[in-house]
């Protein structure tokens, strides 16, 4: 399959995935496929780490080899509102965060939709006798899900938010954009690790994954802005991503990426030949799917594939 074939099945699957379910639009929740699938994603993925950290907890317990394994915090009787709070503190923890600083209202303050859809989601998983662990086997089929819906996030989401803001200082300022995908992707994450949210023991303060030695390699940490500005440069959502685009002449024109703008058969057009012009929003966010296809595969082959050989991976790789 051709890459302009792949891009136009994933702007296919995005125009069904996104179209809102009648009867839910009909009760004014615009939600779609595809929410519902990351809803459930997140709500499976969050489970498995859960029993991840309960297991871990009960294995060192059991071994109480050191004195720092007796003095380990003992188990804590689960909580459905700790869970259901872990889940909305996952998804809109980061707006939570900048919507303050740039003046708008977040989305969960506006409609209860998506905060009910994700909590519906986590205890309809709960309900489960058992899921899946986590393995290779498991994290890279479901890369591309994770792709689809995280490109919504850094592709429609946040540029949106940017590009449309009433100052024009926010609205053209690149590092606001870039710094406003790096906080809204991460920041629900670390104030999950942070309170240790997900663990069996009782709250404490403790140092993210993402702050240790080596935590920058998280493929989520950093995956956010270069996505973001790879999607503002295709589109040319600010004066600063065109002026990008046709420095990258050279790069993206191998690709597909950067195409030229021909004379209009009217002369009065005023388009100008030979200048490097946007790409459609669509495509170009179907581009940033399949880059977030290809790093999240990466991350599951390099968190997992050492379990397959008995080898115990790095906690940084893993998808927490």
């Amino acid at each position: 399959m051709s890459s302009a074939a792949l891009v136009a099945s994933i702007v296919a699957l995005y125009d069904y995935a996104l179209y809102p379910i009648p009867a839910l639009a009909w009760m004014g929740a615009p939600i779609s496929f595809l929410d519902i699938a990351g809803a459930f994603r997140l709500a499976l993925i969050l489970r498995q780490l859960r029993e991840v950290f309960h297991r871990d907890h009960l294995i060192k317990v059991n071994n109480r080899q050191t004195l720092k394994d007796r003095a380990l915090e003992p188990l804590e009787q689960r909580s459905r509102v700790r869970d259901f709070a872990t889940n909305l503190i996952m998804v809109f923890g980061g707006e939570a965060v900048v919507a303050p600083w740039l003046g708008i209202q977040p989305s969960f303050i506006v409609s209860g939709g998506y905060p009910l859809l994700f909590l519906s989601a986590s205890a309809l998983i709960d309900t489960i006798p058992a899921v899946p662990e986590l393995s290779l086997f498991t994290e890279l089929p479901l890369s591309g899900v994770d792709a689809l819906t995280r490109a919504v996030l850094l592709c429609n989401f946040i540029p949106s938010m940017i590009t449309t803001h009433t100052s024009p200082t926010v609205s053209t300022s690149p590092y606001t954009l870039l710094l406003t995908a790096f906080i809204a992707a991460n920041a629900g994450p670390l104030f999950v690790n942070t309170f240790s949210l997900l663990r069996p023991t009782p709250m404490t303060f403790m140092t993210p994954p993402e702050l240790l030695p080596y935590g920058w390699t998280a493929t989520d940490l950093w995956v956010a802005p270069l996505v973001t500005g790879l999607y503002a440069t295709l589109t040319h959502a600010q004066p600063f991503w065109a002026h990008l685009h046709a420095l990258l002449f050279s790069f993206f024109s191998p690709l597909g990426l950067a195409p030229l703008s021909f004379p209009s058969a009217k002369p009065d057009a005023g388009v100008v030949e030979g200048v490097v012009v946007p790409l459609n929003a669509n495509d170009a966010r179907a581009v940033c799917v399949l880059v977030l296809s290809t790093l999240f595969s990466l991350r599951a082959v390099r968190s997992f594939s050492s379990v397959v050989a008995n080898f115990e991976p790095s906690p940084f790789l893993r998808r927490y």
